[in-house]
């Protein structure tokens, strides 16, 4: 697999593959408004304008076999205001520099448990300058949490992001010690809402 960055100012080139992608991901969801192709995209554009947007996807021959993609919380972020569990109030306060929000994670169904879901994933966040990053999970998706936990994430809280939308888990990840890690040739990699793959 091959994996390349997806600029933010040509993002849009990519909608037809990006939609086929998440298509067949949640072929079961798209008669649910909130899940539909049109509010997909809509959201992905939206991601895409925010600072700190990044975005990798992974091609075998000419296919787009998955892709990752996130954006840096700003100092005025709502993300958190849909938590519904009790957390330290410093937990939840943005800079604009401090989360690197993982909104996207998906391969498709028949490239699935090959590792390429963890290369996307480290791809993108091998980059970041943040102190942590978060993701949403469907809270039935048990194997992505639990391949999430393999790599270091902690749960923090269930969450809602709109009130459209589903209730999920969200996940931490610190990475300051994976960076030390890295730093020190330790080398561990370091994955919103509902990542398939």
């Amino acid at each position: 697999m091959q994996i390349r960055k997806l600029e933010q100012e040509s993002f849009h080139e990519y909608r037809d593959e990006l939609i086929e992608v998440y298509e067949e991901v949640y072929d079961g969801q798209l008669n649910d408004p909130f899940f539909s192709s049109e509010t997909y995209w809509s959201r992905l554009t939206a991601y895409a304008t925010r600072n700190g947007f990044r975005a990798v996807a992974g091609k075998v021959d000419e296919t787009l076999v998955g892709y990752a993609l996130g954006y840096t919380l700003p100092a005025e972020s709502r993300w958190w205001q849909g938590l519904r569990s009790a957390v330290d109030a410093k937990a939840l306060v943005e800079t604009g520099t401090r989360t690197f929000a993982l909104n996207e994670i998906m391969v498709r169904k028949r490239w699935r448990r090959r590792g390429i879901a963890r290369q996307l994933h480290d791809a993108l966040i091998e980059e970041a300058s943040e102190e942590r990053a978060t993701l949403l999970v469907l809270p039935d998706n048990v194997a992505a949490k639990a391949a999430y936990r393999s790599w270091g994430w902690q749960m923090i809280g269930e969450l809602q992001p709109f009130d459209d939308a589903p209730v999920y888990d969200s996940m931490i990840l610190d990475l300051t010690e994976s960076q030390q890690d890295g730093d020190a040739g330790g080398g561990q990699g370091m994955r919103r809402a509902g990542q398939r793959g």
